[in-house]
Formats: C-alpha cells, structure tokens, sequence
C-alpha cells in the first residue's frame, strides 16, 4: 500500500469461486500499476481495509475490464467504494469495437495471446499453481496500455465525456445480494409443460436441493442439475432403490442423500399443488407504442454511430420515458439513465419522439 498510495492510476481484477461454493466469495486480487503488478491473497490477509482508501480516492483512477461484476463482489465482499473508474469494455463498446473479450484486445493491440485454461478453475484451493498465478497476473498487467490506448480514440471520436458518464453510474452499483428465491422453481425450464401436481414435487425437490447445497457449500447445480429435478418430479421415486438409473444421480450421492429426496417427493404427493406466480400486468398500449417508437430511434441513432443499441441509451432508460412522457428537456433530469451527457446530447430527438408519437395517438 506504501507503493501505491502515489500510483495515479491502478488496474484491478478478481477471481472468485463462485462454480465451487454456495456463497461465492473474491479468492485473489490482481493489481496492476504501469510497472508493477500485484497479488493479493484475501483468503489469507484478515483485512483488506487498507486497500479501501486507494479505490476510493478520487485522485487515484480504477481500471476493470468489464467492471460490472468486480465491482459488486468488492462491494460485498470488503465494502469497497470506488470513486473514479475506467472501464476499458464499456470504453471499447462506446468506441465501437467489435471483439470485447479481454483476450481478443490483447491479441490485437499488443500481439499477447491469453491461455484462458484457468478461467473456470477453483480459486478457493490452496496452494494456487505457478500458471494459476501468472494467468491472473495478465488480467491485468496490460490493463493500464489498454486504458491509454482506448482514452486516446475516446478523444480521437469525442466521447470521453460520454464515457466519463457511463463509467460514473458504474460506481453507483449495489453490493451483490445473497439471496434464496424460494419461488424460483416456477422458472425452470424444463419444467414449464407439468402439471401442477408436478410443480407440487418440484418445489420440494427445488426446496431439498438448495438445502443440501448450503449444508455441502456447493452451487445448487452441483448438486443435481434442473433437468434431474424435473425427472425426479416426473418419475415420482417411493424408494431409494429407485433412484438409480436416474440420469444425473450418482451412486455414492443416492447413499448419502436419497431417502432425503424419497422423502421430498412423499411431502410434493401430499402438498396442495401451488399456485403460479401472478404475472406482472404488461404496459398499456399507449406507453406500448411509446416504447416501440423510442427503440425505433435509438437503434437508428446505434446504427450511426457504429455501436450496440444500449450504448446509446439503456433499455430501462427507454421504459421509464416512455411511462413518464416528459414534455421538456429540463425533465430529462429526473429520468435514470440520462446523464448531463446523454441529455445534452439525445434530449430534444427524445422529446420529439415522444411528442410525435402523442401526436399520432390522439
């Protein structure tokens, strides 16, 4: 922290276990400055707090590449707060880039090619392999280049107020939630053709498996996937005997956890079959036809511009307008998603569309 404390601008990512643990967790931090990089284990160091001050200081400039999910489990995690952020895939998306991935960038900036062996690995276990640790290592060690490069055709295109904008909400986002949806069976998949006496079972079975996965600290779908769980419910099993052959099931599961399962489908057969979720009531069709006249303007303008239709304004953003019906650019402001940027710059074209669109309603 000595060394950083003076850093203008420092480039992080992390890594998580979050295929191998219920509630997922950061397991390492990669840091990189323009000459050095960083390792940080927060497995092993009990606090993290010192490294607070620096992603908090507005002096000192945070660089992720797709920032979104780092920032939320930081949050969680450590309680970070991050006051200036770089983004360089929210960057390349606004320059209108076509390959996003951080291996692609590498590969055509600077000629690095990233062997993504590691992505999908366990990075709670102890002791990381040396490749594990230079895999991480290069998350970040070409982050600041990156974010040289991309600030200069930002300016190149006239943007870098746009990004500045963009890369401001990121800061705004909440903590990541650990959260149990004891309603989420209804939407499964595979199990949208069962009757309801089925759904009876399945909410058990759906019930079970997250129950035993907080027991284990395994992710609910490693403990049977959601195309077993529908099996399960189909086939009905009266005995642990039954249970084997059933696809996605192993032996030594079936004896450790089987009469458990036997036991939910008995209390699904009793249960009173539950009733489906009430659907929210769609939009009315005057904000309908708002909305539509409103995508229509902003893939046109995407188009254009040679960007993803969301870069312009986000999809909720259009939502929000479309149900509010602002009549005057000063209105803007209360709307989520338009910046100063965004409001200078698309304002009155979204007035006029909507005003347009009123028009031709009435």
């Amino acid at each position: 922290m000595d060394r950083l404390r003076d850093e203008p601008l420092v480039a992080i990512d992390t890594e998580s276990n979050s295929l191998y643990a219920y509630y997922e967790r950061v397991c390492l931090v990669q840091l990189s400055t323009r000459d050095q990089d960083y390792l940080i284990d927060p497995l092993a160091v009990d606090d993290m707090s010192p490294l607070a001050a620096q992603l908090a200081d507005p002096a000192s400039e945070t660089v992720f590449h797709a920032a979104e999910y780092d920032v939320i489990t930081l949050k969680r995690d450590f309680g970070f707060d991050f006051a200036s952020i770089f983004d360089t895939m929210l960057a390349a998306r606004i320059c209108g880039w076509n390959r996003l991935g951080l291996g692609n960038m590498l590969e055509e900036q600077f000629g690095v090619h990233v062997d993504k062996k590691y992505q999908r690995a366990d990075w709670s276990r102890r002791p990381l392999l040396p490749e594990q640790l230079l895999y991480a290592q290069m998350d970040t060690h070409y982050l600041p280049a990156l974010r040289d490069r991309l600030m200069g055709e930002l300016a190149r295109l006239g943007r870098l107020e746009e990004a500045r904008e963009s890369f401001k909400a990121l800061s705004s986002l909440p903590p990541a939630q650990r959260t149990f949806d004891p309603e989420g069976y209804w939407r499964i998949h595979e199990a949208r053709d069962l009757t309801r006496n089925q759904m009876a079972l399945v909410r058990e079975l759906y019930l079970l498996r997250d129950e035993i996965a907080r027991q284990r600290d395994w992710p609910p779908f490693k403990i049977f996937g959601d195309e077993t769980l529908v099996d399960l419910a189909v086939l009905s099993p009266r005995h642990v005997q039954d249970l084997y052959g059933v696809k996605g099931l192993n032996r030594r599961f079936i004896q450790r956890d089987g009469e458990r399962i036997v036991q939910a489908v008995a209390r699904g057969l009793r249960a009173k079959p539950p009733r489906p979720p009430q659907q929210p009531r769609g939009p009315n069709p005057d904000v309908l036809l708002r909305y539509d006249a409103l995508h229509e303007w902003r893939k046109q303008r995407a188009v254009e511009r040679g960007v993803e239709s969301d870069v312009i304004v986000p999809r909720e953003t259009l939502w929000a307008l479309a149900r509010r019906v602002p009549t005057r650019v000063e209105d803007l402001e209360q709307i989520p998603g338009l910046g100063p940027w965004r409001r200078a710059e698309y304002g009155a074209e979204l007035i006029d569309v909507l005003e347009r669109t009123n028009g031709s309603d009435n």
